[in-house]
Protein backbone atom coordinates (compact mmCIF):
# COMPACT_ATOMS: atom_id res chain seq x y z
CA UNK A 1 0.00 0.00 0.00
CA UNK A 2 1.44 3.58 -1.12
CA UNK A 3 2.15 6.24 1.75
CA UNK A 4 -0.23 8.85 2.17
CA UNK A 5 1.04 12.12 0.42
CA UNK A 6 1.62 13.87 3.84
CA UNK A 7 3.76 10.98 5.28
CA UNK A 8 6.09 11.34 2.11
CA UNK A 9 9.19 13.67 1.76
CA UNK A 10 8.96 16.37 -1.26
CA UNK A 11 11.69 14.39 -2.87
CA UNK A 12 9.54 10.84 -2.63
CA UNK A 13 6.63 13.13 -3.63
CA UNK A 14 7.87 14.13 -7.10
CA UNK A 15 9.56 11.00 -7.75
CA UNK A 16 6.36 9.52 -7.27
CA UNK A 17 4.91 12.05 -9.42
CA UNK A 18 7.36 12.46 -11.91
CA UNK A 19 6.85 8.13 -12.19
CA UNK A 20 3.13 8.33 -12.88
CA UNK A 21 3.70 10.87 -15.59
CA UNK A 22 5.93 8.50 -17.14
CA UNK A 23 2.91 5.81 -17.02
CA UNK A 24 0.14 8.08 -18.23
CA UNK A 25 2.60 9.37 -20.96
CA UNK A 26 2.75 5.89 -22.11
CA UNK A 27 -0.65 5.50 -22.16
CA UNK A 28 -0.91 1.76 -21.05
CA UNK A 29 -3.35 2.69 -18.71
CA UNK A 30 -6.84 1.77 -18.11
CA UNK A 31 -8.90 4.40 -18.22
CA UNK A 32 -10.00 3.59 -14.21
CA UNK A 33 -6.28 2.81 -13.01
CA UNK A 34 -5.71 6.23 -15.24
CA UNK A 35 -7.74 8.41 -13.70
CA UNK A 36 -6.62 6.78 -9.99
CA UNK A 37 -3.39 7.83 -10.71
CA UNK A 38 -4.55 11.20 -11.89
CA UNK A 39 -6.14 11.69 -8.26
CA UNK A 40 -2.94 10.57 -6.29
CA UNK A 41 -1.37 12.78 -8.63
CA UNK A 42 -3.40 15.51 -7.40
CA UNK A 43 -3.06 15.00 -3.81
CA UNK A 44 0.63 14.92 -4.08
CA UNK A 45 0.89 17.72 -6.16
CA UNK A 46 -0.96 19.73 -3.38
CA UNK A 47 1.02 18.11 -0.44
CA UNK A 48 4.03 19.11 -1.83
CA UNK A 49 2.82 22.83 -2.67
CA UNK A 50 1.80 23.05 1.01
CA UNK A 51 6.04 22.07 1.77
CA UNK A 52 6.93 24.51 -0.13
CA UNK A 53 4.69 26.83 1.09
CA UNK A 54 5.66 26.39 4.93
CA UNK A 55 9.20 25.60 3.42
CA UNK A 56 9.24 29.39 2.35
CA UNK A 57 7.33 31.07 5.23
CA UNK A 58 10.38 29.35 7.53
CA UNK A 59 13.03 31.18 5.64
CA UNK A 60 11.01 34.22 5.82
CA UNK A 61 10.63 34.12 9.72
CA UNK A 62 14.73 33.25 9.41
CA UNK A 63 15.24 36.09 7.08
CA UNK A 64 13.20 38.60 8.81
CA UNK A 65 14.34 37.83 13.11
CA UNK A 66 17.95 40.01 12.37
CA UNK A 67 17.25 41.24 9.04
CA UNK A 68 20.26 43.82 9.35
CA UNK A 69 22.83 40.60 10.18
CA UNK A 70 25.11 40.17 7.09
CA UNK A 71 25.01 37.28 5.37
CA UNK A 72 28.02 35.28 5.46
CA UNK A 73 29.08 32.27 3.05
CA UNK A 74 29.35 28.86 4.89
CA UNK A 75 32.82 27.28 4.05
CA UNK A 76 33.26 24.12 4.55
CA UNK A 77 36.46 22.67 6.22
CA UNK A 78 39.16 21.89 3.83
CA UNK A 79 37.74 23.96 0.58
Amino acid sequence: MAKKPENLSFEESLAELEQIVAELEQGQVSLDDALKQFERGIKLVRQSQTKLETAQQKVAILMAQDDQAPLTPYNVEGE
